[in-house]
C-alpha cells in the first residue's frame, strides 16, 4: 500500500470516530461530567471503549470501582495490541514511549494491514494522530453542545454503548469457542444481573471466556481447539 494510501485511510477511520468523540461527549455531558473531566478522560485515557463503559456504568448507578474495572477490563486489549506491534515500531525510546498512548484497534489495524513491513511504523502513527486528534475534536464538540443537543437517547446516541461492545465481540463469532465465550457471558450478564450494582454484570461476564477454554469445542471442520485454523496445513480458514 502506497503512503498516501494509508494517509488517506488514516484520514477517514479518524473522521469516522471523531463522530462517536462527539456522542461520547455529549453522553459525559448528561451524565454530569464538566468539560475539563471529559477532555481529560479522551486525551488522557483514549480508548473509547473504555471511556463509553465507564460513563455508562456511572449513568447507570454504577459506582466508581464497578466503571474503573469496566473500563479497565476493555483497555486490557491494549496491551496484547503493543506486544503484536513490538517488532515494528523500531523508533528511538521516547518516541515509542509517546507512541504508546496511541496504541489502540484503529492504529493496529491499520499497521498490521500493510504488505510492506517498511510501511507499518508510519501507517501506525499516522492511524492513531489521525484518531487522536479527530477523537479529541469530536469529544470537546460534544462535550460543548451536550446540553443545547440534549437528551442523546432522542438521537440514539445511548446506543453507542452496547454498539461499541457489539464491535468488539463480533470477530468472536467467527468461530465456535468465541460463540460459546460470548453466550456464557451474556448468561452470566443476564443472571447475576438483579442481584449486583449495576457495572458488575459486565465484569462477572469475562468469566465466559474461562467457559469457553474449560469445554471442549469442536469448530468447523472438527477442529477441536475451536479456533477454525487448519489443523493440517497450519493456516487460518478463509473469511468472508
Amino acid at each position: 500500500m502506497s503512503r498516501s494510501a494509508y494517509v488517506r485511510d488514516a484520514l477517514v477511520i479518524g473522521g469516522a470516530t471523531g463522530v462517536f468523540g462527539a456522542a461520547f461527549g455529549v453522553l459525559a455531558a448528561t451524565t454530569g461530567l464538566t468539560v475539563a473531566k471529559t477532555m481529560a478522560m479522551s486525551l488522557l485515557v483514549f480508548t473509547g471503549a473504555s471511556q463509553f463503559a465507564a460513563v455508562g456504568v456511572v449513568g447507570a448507578g454504577g459506582g466508581e470501582p464497578a466503571a474503573l474495572g469496566s473500563a479497565l477490563l476493555l483497555a486490557a486489549r491494549n496491551g496484547f495490541y503493543g506486544i503484536a506491534l513490538a517488532s515494528h515500531i523500531r523508533s528511538a525510546l521516547w518516541r515509542r514511549v509517546v507512541g504508546s498512548q496511541l496504541i489502540i484497534d484503529e492504529s493496529t489495524a491499520l499497521s498490521l494491514a500493510q504488505d510492506d513491513p517498511a510501511d507499518r511504523e508510519p501507517a501506525f502513527w499516522a492511524g492513531g494522530l489521525s484518531v487522536f486528534l479527530f477523537w479529541n475534536a469530536g469529544t470537546l464538540l460534544g462535550a460543548i453542545g451536550g446540553d443545547a443537543i440534549g437528551d442523546p437517547a432522542a438521537l440514539g446516541l445511548d446506543a453507542a454503548f452496547p454498539a461499541g461492545f457489539i464491535a468488539l465481540a463480533a470477530p468472536a463469532f467467527g468461530h465456535r469457542r468465541g460463540i460459546v465465550a460470548a453466550v456464557a457471558g451474556a448468561l452470566i450478564a443476564v443472571v447475576t444481573t438483579p442481584f449486583v450494582r449495576p457495572g458488575v454484570p459486565i465484569l462477572l461476564a469475562a468469566f465466559g471466556a474461562l467457559v469457553a477454554l474449560a469445554v471442549p469445542v469442536p469448530d468447523r471442520g472438527g477442529d477441536p481447539a475451536g479456533d477454525g485454523a487448519d489443523r493440517r496445513t497450519g493456516s487460518e480458514p478463509p473469511t468472508t
